[in-house]
């Protein structure tokens, strides 16, 4: 699991990509600059863990692209020890994303393979999230709720009410929703029954599906 110079390097034209693409937070760019992407992925992708990018990791699955984890990433405004739910564990690369902003993480993985996969890459990485779940994302983690930031990685066709739910007065959902092309979606709670919604550009995600196992 070697982290050469060379990686670094590319990590930071990385990261200037992301800035020449509108992000901004420090924080967030850091993570960029700091995260081996290169490990998150299959070998024979290596030569390319740096482009701007998703790549397949099995199951039908896709490691998202660096612009589509940082945007994401900086609409939760995430502060230290935010409590943050991720529906679409993935690769981890989002998730490492995450701790590296330093929430505290629980993540939802609804294939198998990549639950046990990508369990075993984070111990052996050692990155901590609070939970790591097999489980359905459509249905949250209601017994940790409420969630200073509820992230998902995947296309919803519609926004979950129980994720929804789940969030803290004053929290953020940032969530694609749409069938083929999504539209990136962040939701605010402004009080029990009050939500602010905004919209921001196209992206394309796998779907999120329900109950597939």
């Amino acid at each position: 699991m070697n982290d050469t110079l060379k990686h670094r390097g590319l990590r930071n034209k990385l990261a200037d990509i992301l800035i020449d693409k509108g992000i901004v937070s420090t924080k967030v760019l850091n993570a960029i600059r700091t995260i081996p992407r290169h490990l998150f992925i299959d070998s024979s992708f290596e030569g390319h863990a740096y482009q701007d990018k998703a790549f397949p990791i099995g199951a039908e699955q896709t490691i998202s692209q660096p612009y589509t984890v940082a945007f994401q990433t900086e609409l939760l405004e995430l502060k230290a020890g935010h409590k943050v739910l991720e529906i679409g564990t993935g690769s981890g690369y989002q998730t490492a994303a995450l701790l590296h902003l330093k929430a505290s993480v629980y993540t939802i993985e609804r294939q198998r393979e990549l639950f046990k996969k990508t369990n075993i890459f984070f111990k052996k990485m050692g990155y901590r999230p609070k939970k790591v779940i097999f489980g359905d994302g459509y249905k949250g983690l209601p017994e940790e709720a409420p969630f200073d930031g509820i992230i998902v990685t995947a296309g919803a066709p519609e926004v979950p009410k129980a994720l929804m739910s789940q969030l803290k007065v004053g929290g953020r959902l940032v969530i694609p929703v749409g069938m083929n092309d999504q539209i990136m979606t962040l939701y605010i709670r402004k009080s029990s029954t009050e939500f602010e919604k905004t919209e921001y550009g196209s992206f394309r995600f796998v779907p999120l599906l329900e109950n597939k196992n």
